[in-house]
């Protein structure tokens, strides 16, 4: 069994960082924002996820303060896409690095829909989004607290959109509206669909 400490894995195996690779799937955080100017912004974020249930709350990890973390910190507020596999190219799209004020909906030929709790728009053709309101923000210090540039924006989810079509039985089809995952290099990626069972065992 191989073991190394990040900083110093031998570049000759593993030329590169296998980090992403080993923790997969991650969910996208595909998160729009609206200035108080009305600029608006979308972007895929791979450091995304559900982190509490009650009240219901995700979070995502900015490398510096981009658009999206600047815009949602500003107005306190941001709203949550699925990305799926249907939307797959159009999601691409939105990660290029476009100078601040164009807006990657035009970009990616991706309608618009309002919030209705928050400003922040959504993306109109997505099954599912989520609006969110900021509870925290924080820049991620390392062990020996020195800063990292990575911030933390969590959002308490105040409004969920969802397409009645996805509910089956009284339950969500996940499998049937194929979110796409972050997996472990740059062009890596994956879609749900196919789910199994496993009761949870009783103590």
């Amino acid at each position: 069994m191989l073991f190394f400490e990040p900083h110093a894995r031998d570049l000759d195996l593993l030329p590169h960082d296998p980090f992403k690779a080993l923790i997969t799937p991650r969910p996208i955080g595909w998160i729009s924002t609206r200035t108080a100017g009305g600029q608006v912004n979308l972007a895929p974020y791979s450091f995304f996820n559900a982190i509490c249930d009650r009240p219901p709350m995700v979070v995502f990890s900015s490398s510096g303060m981009k658009d999206s973390a600047t815009f949602a910190v500003e107005s306190g507020e941001f709203t949550w896409n699925m990305a799926t596999y249907a939307l797959r190219a159009a999601m691409n799209e939105t990660s290029a690095a476009v100078p601040r004020g164009h807006s990657e909906f035009e970009r990616a030929g991706l309608a618009t829909a309002e919030g209705r709790l928050v400003g922040a728009p959504r993306v109109a053709d997505s099954p599912c989004a989520m609006e969110c309101r900021v509870v925290h923000h924080m820049e991620l210090p390392d062990v020996d607290g020195a800063p990292t540039g990575r911030h933390l924006v969590v959002g308490q989810v105040v409004g969920v959109h969802l397409d009645e079509a996805a509910i089956v039985d009284g339950r969500v089809d996940t499998a049937a509206l194929q979110p796409v995952a972050r997996c472990g290099y740059l062009d890596e990626y994956a879609a749900v669909t196919e789910l199994f069972l496993m009761a949870r065992p009783e103590a």
